[in-house]
């Protein structure tokens, strides 16, 4: 009895301890800020950049969708990149990647070199998100992985929240150049490389991670069932993100309305990135996802019902109104969506859930961008926020469903001859 009480006296120890202090934490957070800090910049300005240029939404939904797709494919290569050089040469090539390119834009405004200088950084971005998410998982344990994903998020919304609001209104009025030459800030990550290898015993050279066991591999089919759902989730919900981080400074009735906007979905962003994390060691992960889904949908449907109004209040009103929403789905949903992959996967896939994981957030952000502007110039915003909002909607139906099925067979194996009396 006594060892039962100084167990649950030291796992309530643990949940309590603040995840911001565990080693390494710090210095993994920092950089992880001042890489989204980057691409925030960026995200937004780099296709207000290329319309002044002269190209259409298409081209510009082309430039970030690229970005991301060079994102996933370094993401693919980071776990070898980590073994053959070590965290902190790995750490430093994304940072200079990601942020020497910035300040090349101020050459051109021509939409294929812009599209190819956001290829290049989106190899260090892909670098940098990985790393971010698997580090958290190592350095803290699974009793306060919900908290320390969310600490991860708020490392990653805040830049967001200050800076995608800002970006476009800085470049604007004050004008391109500023904007460019701040977005080299990942660069200053190359100085807490170190203090995150050290942390994770992951140090220069490949000679550290062979005197490490090398974990069993994980059963893929199992990992394939464990990521379907999460990753579905991800994909639409950051596809929307994708959209509007994409195209707001575009369609909203004057700058104010489009800063306002951002503002707004960038801080229930960051504000739901943080506060889910609680939710999900309360009570775990999977029963909020399907109703911030079908929120989410409801939001997207608000910005498209906007854009067709004839009004500007009309549209201002119904504009912020889904973006309250949507922000609240996207930065809840990247919570919940890591933690729910990390529990159903199990310990000894934490590296393939943080790419997967990754891989689904940028590919979504991508392909978001790229379809919301395809439709865009063929068609109009509203018909591309209303297919957005169906996707998203069906997903979460979808959910449902399933977790009812789980209920339904769990409820026969209790009533079966097997399953009573446990």
């Amino acid at each position: 009895m006594l060892d039962r009480r100084t167990a649950e006296t030291t796992d309530d120890t643990t949940r309590a301890a603040s995840v911001w202090r565990a080693p390494g934490m710090p210095a993994l957070l920092g950089s992880t800020a001042l890489g989204f800090a980057g691409v925030s910049l960026l995200l937004p300005v780099a296709p207000l950049w290329v319309l002044d240029g002269g190209a259409d939404e298409l081209g510009a939904g082309v430039v970030n969708a690229v970005m991301m797709l060079c994102t996933v494919a370094a993401q693919l290569l980071v776990g070898r990149a980590l073994q053959r050089i070590g965290w902190r040469r790995t750490l430093m090539l994304g940072a200079v990647l990601l942020g020497a390119p910035a300040p090349a834009h101020l050459l051109t405004d021509d939409v294929r070199v812009v599209t190819a200088l956001a290829a290049v950084r989106g190899l260090g971005f892909g670098i940098i998100t990985v790393c971010g998410a698997t580090g958290v998982a190592a350095l803290v344990e699974p009793a306060r992985r919900g908290r320390a994903v969310g600490a991860y998020g708020l490392a990653i919304a805040t830049p967001q929240f200050l800076l995608v609001p800002l970006a476009p209104w800085l470049a604007e009025r004050v004008g391109y150049w500023l904007v460019f030459t701040a977005a080299v800030i990942p660069l200053l990550a190359l100085a807490l490389a170190p203090s995150v290898a050290r942390a994770l015993h992951a140090h220069d050279g490949p000679a550290a991670d062979a005197a490490r066991p090398a974990p069993a591999p994980p059963d893929r089919t199992h990992l394939r069932r464990a990521l379907t759902g999460p990753i579905a989730a991800l994909l639409v919900i950051t596809s929307a993100g994708g959209a509007v981080l994409t195209f707001t400074p575009s369609l909203a009735p004057g700058p104010a309305v489009a800063v306002v906007a951002l503002l707004v979905f960038t801080g229930a962003s960051a504000l739901c990135r943080w506060a889910f994390g609680g939710f999900a060691d309360r009570r775990g992960a999977a029963p909020a996802i399907a109703p911030l889904l079908l929120l989410g949908a409801a939001g997207l449907a608000a910005i498209g019902t906007g854009t067709a109004s004839d009004s500007d209040t009309a549209t201002a009103t119904l504009l912020v109104t889904g973006m309250l929403a949507l922000g609240i789905a996207y930065g809840g949903l990247q919570n919940l969506t890591l933690v729910h992959a990390f529990a159903a996967a199990g310990e000894d896939a934490r590296s393939a859930v943080g790419t997967a994981w990754n891989i689904g957030f940028d590919a979504g952000t991508g392909l978001g961008a790229l379809a919301a502007g395809a439709v865009a110039a063929s068609f109009s915003y509203t018909l591309a926020y209303a297919a957005l909002a169906a996707v998203t909607a069906l997903v979460g139906v979808s959910w449902i469903a399933t977790a009812r099925k789980a209920q339904i067979h769990h409820r026969g194996k209790d009533n079966s001859p097997h399953g009573q009396g446990r």
